[in-house]
């Protein structure tokens, strides 16, 4: 596989005080089976869709204070992730983990943009990232859900080297990314106080693709999720958001269901 471009994502993983819980959860709704946990990193558990990689779950390190909020972290793709560490620091932003190797699958940092979402960047050694996108049980997109638009947008552009383009419509802030094509590799809403309580984080909204948002949500909550909101009809794709068990949110979308026009950018 040829390396992706600088600011792609290129991986998703998240850590769960309960890994056992979250396995048989994402099993049950998005169809993933599960590797080996690799004891030498942590008990690192790769996913799987089929036999390709598309994400990876793992429990909290030893030590670490208090239980962890349980969250999905998006990684940036990077071809020096001292350099990409550099820039993150130049524009404001924080490194929460400095730059390590990890064997011989990558080098990887931990980072917050100056309005405080928080993400990952990799290096990709024979680990490359997802080895599936776009379908059933992948990855598909992700939004950066941001207070502070201004800053994430300065920011983003600045350590990635972004094109951008606003959504044209007066009620929503809505942004997508690029790498100079026409394709979006990245989107930004701007979260309001009427939509989200001041206690929630600016985040990253992580998008999987199943072939039914409304039979994807309802297995979701027979398994102990809960729906924050939709389904939802769009030119993009049926979807909805939900908190798993552990308190981590993350969204379906169904791509080949399509309602609308795609919106005007400018």
């Amino acid at each position: 596989m040829a390396a992706r471009p600088e600011g792609t994502p290129v991986w998703t993983d998240a850590m769960f005080t309960d890994v056992e819980g979250a396995k048989m959860f994402y099993g049950e709704v998005l169809g993933w089976t599960f590797g080996e946990s690799s004891t030498e990193y942590g008990n690192y558990t790769q996913a799987y869709k089929g036999d390709k990689a598309v994400a990876a779950v793992v429990p909290p390190m030893p030590g670490q204070d208090g239980e962890p909020q349980s969250a999905w972290c998006l990684y940036f793709s990077s071809p020096d992730v001292a350099a990409t560490a550099a820039k993150i620091r130049a524009a404001g932003g924080t490194v929460l983990m400095e730059p390590m190797q990890v064997g011989d699958f990558g080098s990887m940092c931990i980072a917050q943009d100056p309005a405080g979402v928080t993400f990952g960047v990799w290096q990709p050694g024979k680990h490359e990232g997802f080895e599936l996108e776009g379908q059933t049980g992948s990855y598909a997109w992700a939004e950066v859900f941001t207070r502070e638009p201004d800053k994430s947008d300065a920011f983003l552009t600045s350590v990635f080297g972004y094109s951008s383009k606003k959504m044209k419509d007066e009620h929503v802030d809505y942004r997508v990314f690029d790498l100079g094509g026409e394709e979006p590799v990245l989107g930004r809403m701007k979260m309001t106080s009427e939509d989200f309580p001041p206690e929630f984080p600016s985040y990253i909204q992580i998008y999987f693709a199943v072939d039914n948002c409304d039979k994807a949500v309802e297995r979701a909550e027979a398994v102990g999720g809960r729906k924050v909101f939709g389904p939802m009809d769009s030119p993009y794709g049926r979807f909805a958001a939900i908190l798993d068990p552990q308190g981590a949110t993350f969204a379906v979308i169904d791509l080949r269901t399509t309602v609308g026009e795609m919106p005007e950018m400018e």
